[in-house]
């Protein structure tokens, strides 16, 4: 199996470990990229792009991230947030009237985007063709009764998440979410990574492995059941027409070495290299603790700030402080203000644990080992 790349001086072990979960036959294609502070530090991929094993995973190789998604949608919410178009201490319905309905008025943005808001999925059928058409999707979302009261702690809104942070955006911006990301953020910055993807770089995609098993969730309840469980918890995940649409919880696309120069925001307080994506107060109300306790779909106990996790069950690296989240199947990423050190995994041949991954967490363990 060709492994190509580099690693910094000292950092070898992680090139031993990208290595090793190849030769245990735990990867069929995969990357992970890491910085300190500026500086790319780790930059490794290998394997397979497609599933017949014929087209080699280059630098270029694009791969669905899943709700790794999420921190980046989070992120341009901050900037608007910053130039006064949202408040995170607002009920949403201020800017979504709508999204008042059945009793769900007095929900923030904040407690939306730390997935409070008591929607996370649909429990009556819908046609899950919907997720495709984000207005009508989030029309229909907008009359949900909320599964559980303001203030009654959190339930993981796998997909609604990014419709809610979707309408959020097209109120009170003439641009999109996807739009604001690409022109004001990667673009400029020279990042491959994409919220909505246009069809002329679809070729790049990366074919997915499914999974043998069903993914293991903690519970069966109300909640868990609406948000993965149902025929219609989901669209066609991989077709041309969720990869163009925009759905900032759940279809981003990107290499690893543009997922962890994304979340260096969040290991350098809202910087991206020379650029300052968002003020360090602003980065604080992003970051800081919405919500913690046990969660009504994922497993353990968990952390929100207003659209991105803290690393409470310590899944990416030893320090609490680190900002994180992990996407379905196994990818995942990071940002750790302590070390200054941010993070992306992605991969072809999906896992079926929630948050963990064991192969993502040999690449992070061996990263802080060299530290």
């Amino acid at each position: 199996m060709s492994i190509t790349g580099f690693t910094a001086a000292g950092f070898e072990p992680v090139r031993e470990a990208f290595e090793r979960n190849f030769a245990e036959g735990l990867e069929h294609g995969a990357s992970f990229a890491a910085f300190a502070g500026d500086e790319l530090i780790v930059d490794l991929r290998g394997g397979f792009a497609d599933r017949a094993g014929e087209q080699p995973w280059t630098d270029s190789t694009l791969c669905p991230v899943y709700s790794a998604t999420k921190p980046i949608g989070a992120l341009v919410i901050a900037t608007l947030v910053e130039r006064g178009k949202l408040d995170y201490d607002a009920p949403v319905a201020d800017y979504w009237p709508e999204f008042a309905a059945n009793g769900k008025g007095a929900f923030t943005v904040a407690e939306a985007l730390s997935h409070q808001a008591g929607v996370p999925g649909f429990p009556d059928p819908i046609d899950p063709a919907l997720w495709l058409d984000p207005p009508a999707l989030s029309e229909a979302l907008a009359q949900l009764k909320p599964m559980w009261g303001r203030g009654e702690g959190s339930g993981y809104h796998p997909l609604t998440w990014g419709y809610i942070a979707g309408e959020l955006v097209r109120r009170v911006s003439k641009r999109s979410l996807g739009t604001i990301l690409r022109e004001d953020i990667c673009q400029p910055l020279g990042i491959d990574f994409w919220i909505g993807l246009p069809e002329s770089e679809h070729d790049r995609v990366a074919q997915l492995l499914k999974p043998k098993a069903a993914a293991q969730f903690p519970y069966k309840n109300e909640a868990t059941r609406a948000a993965f469980l149902t025929p219609w918890a989901a669209a066609n995940r991989g077709a041309t027409e969720w990869r163009k649409a925009e759905i900032p919880s759940a279809n981003g696309h990107g290499t690893a070495a543009a997922l962890a120069r994304l979340y260096s925001a969040y290991a350098l307080k809202g910087r991206i290299g020379e650029t300052r994506v968002i003020a360090p107060v602003t980065w604080d109300e992003l970051t800081r603790e919405r919500v913690s306790g046990e969660d009504r779909v994922l497993p353990g106990r968990v952390a929100f700030g207003a659209g991105v996790m803290r690393n409470l069950p310590l899944i990416y690296g030893p320090n609490p402080a680190t900002l994180c989240h992990s996407g379905w199947g196994g990818s995942g990423a990071f940002g750790d203000p302590d070390t200054g050190l941010s993070g992306g995994y992605i991969m072809n041949r999906q896992g079926t644990h929630l948050l963990e991954d064991d192969r993502r967490s040999r690449l992070i363990d061996a990263l802080y080992g060299c530290l």
